[in-house]
């Protein structure tokens, strides 16, 4: 079992940054990958970018690339979602997931992720 647990959410300004952080409790670098998602107010998490360990190349959705990715550090088993650019409609609960890795499957959504942290709230100030 892999357990995660989110940091690094807070209050900012829209135009500001943000670098959310998610520990792992273990991943072994080619089986994983680990996933962000947002949770909107209907309740639906919405992929934002994902990192394999193994692979170590992030992808973000469309809705946001060019202002969030995410980053690998294998030695701390952390990985990162770097915000930038923020707007208010970026606030939201943020969190990050593991799953196991197959070639081809799509991981912007929640469904192909076994382990969730519990959150961390963004807040964007206008």
């Amino acid at each position: 079992e892999v357990q995660l647990v989110e940091s690094g959410g807070g209050l900012v300004q829209a135009g500001g940054s943000l670098t959310l952080a998610c520990a792992a409790s273990k991943f072994t670098a080619d089986n994983y990958v680990i996933g962000w998602f947002r949770q909107t107010p209907a309740g639906e998490r919405v992929g934002l970018s994902f990192v394999s360990p193994g692979l170590g190349r992030p992808y973000s959705a469309d809705s946001v690339k060019g202002r969030f990715t995410s980053s690998v550090d294998n030695a701390k088993k952390m990985v990162y979602l770097q915000m930038n650019s923020l707007r208010p409609e970026d606030t939201a609960v943020y969190y990050c997931a593991a799953g196991l890795y197959y070639s081809g499957a799509y991981y912007l959504t929640p469904r192909n992720y076994n382990y969730w942290g519990q959150g961390t709230q963004v807040t964007v100030s206008s």
